[in-house]
């Protein structure tokens, strides 16, 4: 299930930069923060309006969806709300300054902060193997960033990339906090989605340079296409996979699977491009598997694979009675 819903996230980051490449043609001069925002929000409003007549229509009436939202399922439901608004606004809005793939492994350094700060909340050590993934991420990071050693640099957009991982780190880590067992994944999930529609609607509010400018992309057919295809798969199919499925395993385990989205991200940006180039009519060119993007992500996902296959720790003895 979670595998399935990698999938769906890969298929976001082409999805987006295509959307963010038609508002751009709708909205001409408009902010990056405004296309950032105007092109992420819709998704979440759609999706909370769909779950909620969903849990009216056809659920309400159901032995255990009839008990309302509990405190615990408010409060994690807004953690993760909270973390998902902070990483997916970094991320879409550093699509706009690089490419699908690179922010597609850029992203994976979730992977080795969520076992880094397990380590520093217990004061322990994490051993040479973490920090020589570490080492091994970064050297794939600045590959991949096409990082400047003269002026020791990253670009914009990697260096959103990066910061959004650090929020879906804690959206990880929300799944996995104790204090949560029994929280039903379709009410979390409404909760997460409307955190999210109004951090977004309010920053779009802000950011909009006219009234105008919020209304006009819905008049193209390209946006609503593009909308409606990252609500659907990238939005309640990935996030209801992830938040029912995901705490079932440890968010260490969660961290190896999650190494599958930018594998499938690269290769739907292989064509995917093309295709939405000729449907959209926007110039969005496919992706070619680069040497810094084939070196850059094999060093970064080397590393997350060394990291979560690592031979669990030696228990000590029972004694004998």
């Amino acid at each position: 299930m979670l595998i399935l819903a990698t999938m769906f996230w890969g298929l976001s980051f082409s999805t987006v930069k295509a959307l963010a490449l038609v508002h751009a043609t709708l909205q001409p001069g408009a902010g990056n923060w405004f296309t950032a925002s105007a092109t992420v929000g819709p998704r979440f409003v759609i999706g909370a309006v769909v779950l909620l007549l969903i849990q009216l229509l056809f659920f309400r009436n159901r032995g255990d969806a009839r008990r309302p939202t509990t405190r615990a399922e408010w409060k994690q439901g807004a953690l993760l709300g909270l973390f998902a608004s902070g990483g997916l606004i970094l991320q879409n809005d550093g699509l706009q300054f690089t490419e699908a793939s690179t922010s597609a492994f850029l992203t994976q350094l979730t992977a080795i902060l969520i076992p880094v700060h397990v380590a520093f909340r217990a004061r322990k050590n994490p051993g040479r193997l973490v920090w020589t993934c570490c080492v091994l991420v970064m050297a794939g990071v600045a590959i991949l960033g096409h990082f400047d050693w003269r002026e020791l640099r990253l670009g914009r957009g990697e260096i959103e990339t990066l910061l959004g991982a650090f929020f879906f780190a804690g959206q990880i880590l929300a799944l996995d906090r104790g204090g949560f067992d029994g929280n039903r994944a379709m009410r979390i999930t409404l909760v997460m989605f409307a955190t999210e529609a109004v951090i977004y609607t309010l920053l779009a509010l802000a950011t909009a340079p006219n009234p105008a400018a919020l209304i006009a992309p819905w008049i193209s057919p390209a946006f609503i296409v593009l909308t409606l295809l990252l609500t659907g798969f990238c939005t309640l199919g990935a996030f209801l996979l992830m938040n029912a499925w995901q705490p079932k395993i440890t968010a260490t385990e969660a961290g190896l699977v999650y190494c599958f989205e930018p594998i499938f991200g690269t290769l739907l940006a292989l064509f995917l491009p093309g295709i939405f180039s000729e449907a959209f009519g926007i110039n969005y060119l496919n992706e070619t598997a680069t040497w810094t993007l084939l070196t850059g992500g094999t060093l970064i996902t080397v590393a997350n694979l060394l990291l979560q296959l690592k031979p669990p720790a030696k228990q000590p003895p029972m004694k004998q009675p």
